[in-house]
């Protein structure tokens, strides 16, 4: 019997934030300002989240980042609170890196399908028919799956670290993204054996689709996140992380922009390239199959009226929690990764 799940099978969707009055959003923007200041709190937001919550919380003195670098602004940053607008993984990574601080989150609720498609017993299973491989998984997973792990690893670096674990002899157990491990074995031609887990944002994302979008818009660039199907990001021009996408945006000579990845993201990418036309990579479309649609619907739940539950009440609702002793556990695989990152930094930057 297969010890992998059935990430093929539809997870329970959330429902989706009540709808706002203009006065409303406005009022909840001002009450949230306010009690960011009373907590000695810091707002940090993926860029999968809405618009209006990576506005709020850049006009706060937070960031807008990816999962690693949320987590390392709250890090650095004096405040006592951080307050974590993404899905639970980002909430615990902050607190296995800050455990001085109170982690808040407008939601616990919020998952992430391949935090679900990963569970601890059966990953710890496969793992342990594995033994002589090296475990390197994504950041989107639990603390509990970290703690397993030799290594954490983002989608910015993924291939350097392969590279450099392939140049070592070793053999590589990778999880949970199958495509981003597939792209990864590509670019490098290590020995990676990946469990069969999937975003579904990115693997909605269709070929033919894509192919006739790029027919309709000839000056278009397509800028494609690799945790998509093969054959989507084979009709890329770019293949990167979050931030490597919208720095692809910014040296790009293209007018137009084909975006394979949640559409939040267009909020940062504009503010990149003004001048530029964004496009939406098609998925299945709302009338086929599309359940994502190129939004997470667990990014969704971070709305304003969330948001300022989190920080008026706290308490087990929101605030994150990881027992020390699985937190030190995940904190040797984080810190490796990132000592791996500051080197390779170090190195780009003396052979620039």
């Amino acid at each position: 019997m297969s010890l992998l799940p059935d990430t093929d099978n539809f997870y329970p969707f959330p429902p989706k934030p009540a709808r706002l009055t203009a006065d409303e959003k406005q009022a909840y923007r001002d009450n949230i300002r306010r009690l960011l200041r009373e907590r000695d709190a810091v707002m940090v937001a993926h860029y999968y989240t809405d618009p209006e919550i990576q506005a709020l919380a850049e006009e706060t003195g937070g960031c807008v980042a990816d999962s690693l670098e949320m987590a390392r602004f709250g890090s650095a940053h004096s405040a006592s609170t951080l307050l974590v607008a993404g899905v639970r993984f980002m909430g615990e990574t902050a607190k296995i890196l800050s455990p001085e601080k109170t982690i808040l989150m407008p939601t616990l609720q919020a998952e992430c399908s391949l935090d679900l498609g990963c569970p601890i017993e059966a990953f710890d299973a496969f793992c342990a028919s594995h033994p002589d491989r090296t475990v390197v998984v994504y950041a989107n997973t639990s603390a509990a799956v970290k703690a397993r792990a030799d290594w954490v690893v983002t989608s910015s670096i993924a291939v350097e670290l392969i590279e450099h674990l392939d140049s070592l002899g070793e053999k590589i157990l990778w999880a949970p993204d199958r495509h981003l491990g597939r792209y990864v074995q590509q670019q490098t031609g290590a020995d990676v054996l990946c469990w069969q887990g999937a975003c579904i944002v990115h693997d909605e994302f269709k070929t033919q689709a894509l192919r006739q979008m790029k027919a309709l818009y000839p000056q278009a660039a397509v800028l494609v996140h690799p945790e998509s199907p093969q054959a989507v990001v084979d009709l890329a021009d770019a293949v990167g992380s979050t931030s490597q996408l919208i720095q692809a945006a910014k040296t790009l000579p293209h007018s137009h922009m084909i975006v394979a990845t949640d559409r939040g993201i267009f909020y940062k990418m504009q503010q990149a390239v003004p001048e530029k036309i964004l496009l939406e990579a098609p998925t299945a479309g709302e009338g086929a199959t599309c359940r994502s649609c190129a939004h997470c619907p667990w990014m969704a739940m971070n709305g304003l009226q969330a948001i300022a539950q989190s920080l008026q009440q706290g308490g087990e609702a929101h605030e994150v929690d990881v027992a020390d002793e699985l937190r030190q556990r995940a904190l040797t695989p984080l810190n490796r990764m990132l000592s791996f990152a500051a080197d390779l930094k170090l190195n780009v930057k003396g052979n620039a």
